[in-house]
């Protein structure tokens, strides 16, 4: 919960996986918020939720959401008849976006993409200074890019079987980084002890299999700058970002800039508050019209 110049009044956790009903969580989390900041709910003027899957536009409801099965169609209206119309639900990564556009590496950049990488990929699309979603919302589901050399996937309804996740996903980098004698519980902590160690092999494997979906996205977009974030992309930092950059220029006219997030912190979270300031701070002064 922030106030209305975006300084952080509040923070509660909650579990999206505890439970199966999102409503009641998200209403008990507002409360919990409301209580501790010894505020009414009645005094709330926006609420953003970040989360993974496809948002449709034209509807604001979760399309579909593999990771959260609860977060389907009927939740946002749910939550509006008791928070009120102002609550909007947006995927995770196109908020990253909004925080790197106001906090990171996109400031001053109104054309460019974030590549999500982690256990599961994502695409931020900022042209024009806006986001773009695409008709259904599904812009930016770059998991399922179709990559030669993989399987295309059977079922759309799992999440794993999409071309580009099985290259880039925690098992096939996990299973790379054995291969290069690089030990770590976690890809991400494979990552940062290769950066540490400056095992080149194993970057350069893993910023070649990243630069296939980032030249993919550059010779159809041609953003100026391409953010990488994401566990992976936080833990490789510059020096991972540097290395796809060289990769993607080896196979990609238009050779985009790519740097890693800037952003600090939790960056859903952040992209949520640049959103939900943005929606207060228009209906606050237009009541004052």
């Amino acid at each position: 919960m922030a106030d209305i110049t975006g300084k952080i009044v509040v923070e509660v956790t909650v579990d999206p996986l505890d439970g199966k009903d999102p409503v009641k969580a998200v209403l008990n989390a507002v409360q919990r918020a409301c209580n501790s900041a010894r505020i009414a709910q009645s005094q709330l003027r926006s609420f953003v939720i970040g989360t993974r899957g496809v948002v449709d536009p034209r509807t604001g409801e979760v399309r579909f959401s593999m990771d959260l099965p609860g977060w389907h169609v009927g939740v946002l209206a749910s939550l509006r008849r008791t928070l009120g119309a102002s609550v909007i639900i947006e995927n995770d990564v196109n908020l990253v976006a909004l925080a790197e556009h106001r906090y990171g590496a996109g400031i001053g950049q109104d054309d460019f993409v974030v590549i999500w990488a982690g256990v599961g990929q994502g695409l931020g699309v900022m042209l024009g200074g806006r986001l773009h979603r695409g008709i259904t919302g599904g812009a930016g589901e770059i998991g399922w890019l179709p990559v030669p050399g993989e399987p295309l996937p059977t079922d759309v309804s799992r999440p794993t079987s999409g071309s580009f996740q099985r290259l880039v996903g925690n098992e096939a980098l996990g299973g790379l980084a054995a291969a290069h004698g690089i030990p770590g519980r976690t890809v991400p902590e494979q990552i940062r002890t290769a950066v540490a160690r400056e095992a080149t092999a194993y970057l350069d494997d893993v910023a070649t299999r990243l630069a296939v979906g980032v030249a993919a996205v550059a010779v159809v977009l041609d953003p100026g700058l391409v953010v990488l974030s994401g566990d992976v992309g936080k833990a490789g930092g510059p020096i991972l970002a540097a290395m796809v950059e060289q990769a993607v220029a080896r196979v990609c006219p238009s050779r985009p800039s790519v740097q890693a997030t800037r952003v600090a912190g939790n960056p859903v979270l952040r992209g949520a508050l640049v959103a939900a300031l943005e929606q207060a701070r228009e209906q606050v002064f237009s009541d004052t019209v």
